[in-house]
């Protein structure tokens, strides 16, 4: 069977493109996670170890990136700048990580080399998300010719973005035929034990089980 890296954060969007590698697309999984700093750091990673077990992974990896948050300029780790709580606005937000996937999928890269992976998938979101630039079907693109250009010729990873054309509500109904345990996995940017329901990351979740007909079984305040 072959082996897919699969960049896990804790969040709905990743536990469904790791379950597609395995459910539909028939991989062995390698999960990957990172900390960096991020505002709901301890809980991602609590969330990520669930969803990494329940797929049974033959090997689970979370590495420290703190680094992000020394370089900064993101809501999510600089406790200076607050997490935007109005609405979805036009532009890219403050909640952007400057070239978070970037460095992400450079680390999978590797990882996925030196495993004999022939996969890494990531689950962004392109059409129904906060507008981040390292989420689109063009950036991916870039960073897979820069993949081939850089790993040994031998060595074939394709990048695979499952969900990079899908809508929030196409996300939950997935989810639900795969029997992904959404209320292991969370969203919210700034809180750790209830959701805050207003964040730009909660309501698109929120958003997505409306518009599927479905209740988020996790708590929000």
């Amino acid at each position: 069977m072959e082996k897919a890296v699969c960049i896990i954060s804790g969040g709905m969007d990743s536990a469904l493109s790791s379950y597609f590698a395995k459910y539909r697309d028939g991989f062995e999984i390698i999960a990957v996670h990172f900390n960096y700093g991020q505002k709901t750091e301890d809980k991602e990673l609590q969330c990520y170890q669930d969803i990494a077990k329940s797929l049974n992974a033959i090997k689970m990896i979370d590495l420290d990136l703190h680094f992000i948050k020394d370089i900064g300029g993101s809501a999510l780790t600089d406790d200076s700048i607050a997490v935007p709580k109005d609405g979805l606005k036009p532009g890219i937000p403050v909640t952007y990580v400057p070239f978070r996937n970037g460095i992400f999928l450079s680390i999978a890269a590797a990882i996925a080399e030196k495993e004999g992976a022939s996969a890494i998938y990531i689950g962004v979101v392109e059409e129904d998300s906060s507008g981040y630039p390292d989420c689109s079907e063009s950036f991916i693109t870039s960073l897979q010719h820069a993949i081939d250009k850089g790993t040994k010729p031998e060595t074939k990873i394709e990048l695979k973005t499952p969900l990079v054309h899908l809508k929030k509500e196409e996300i939950v109904k997935e989810a639900k035929k795969l029997d992904v345990p959404l209320s292991k996995t969370w969203s919210c940017y700034e809180s750790s034990d209830k959701a805050c329901g207003v964040c730009d990351s909660c309501r698109l979740r929120l958003k997505g089980f409306e518009k599927a007909n479905l209740k988020d079984e996790i708590e929000y305040n």
